[in-house]
């Protein structure tokens, strides 16, 4: 299987990974190198659109977690959207939704986005 990983930069330091097809130990280190270049830059946000992902094995997951906890050390956050079945039930399995925001589509996140960027123009956070 393949994989293919694109990222877009929504605003000042907020990115949608896109992540497509199978991310298993045959893939995981080029999403790893991704996701590793967008760590490297003043990153405050990484939203994984999910949609497209088939399979996920626990390589892929670890990728997964690293950003987060690389993100949560400089005041950064790990989002999700559009999870498949399958993969949703990976992360249940890990227990690892229940510290993780999943949105259901690219709407509610931007609608998300909007109420935050909000907070911070009127100095609530």
């Amino acid at each position: 299987m393949t994989l293919n990983v694109t990222s877009e930069q929504k605003a000042q330091g907020i990115f949608v990974v896109t992540v497509a097809g199978s991310l298993d130990s045959n893939t995981y280190q080029e999403f790893e190198k991704k996701v590793d270049a967008l760590l490297s830059e003043t990153t405050e946000l990484i939203v994984f659109n999910l949609e497209l992902l088939t399979y996920l094995s626990s390589a892929g997951v670890r990728v997964f977690l690293k950003a987060r906890k690389v993100l949560k050390n400089s005041g950064g956050q790990v989002k999700f959207i559009n999870l498949q079945p399958q993969i949703k039930r990976v992360f249940e399995i890990i227990n690892a939704i229940p510290s993780m925001q999943i949105f259901a589509s690219m709407e509610e996140l931007d609608r998300y986005l909007d109420a935050q960027i909000k907070k911070v123009i009127e100095g609530e956070e």
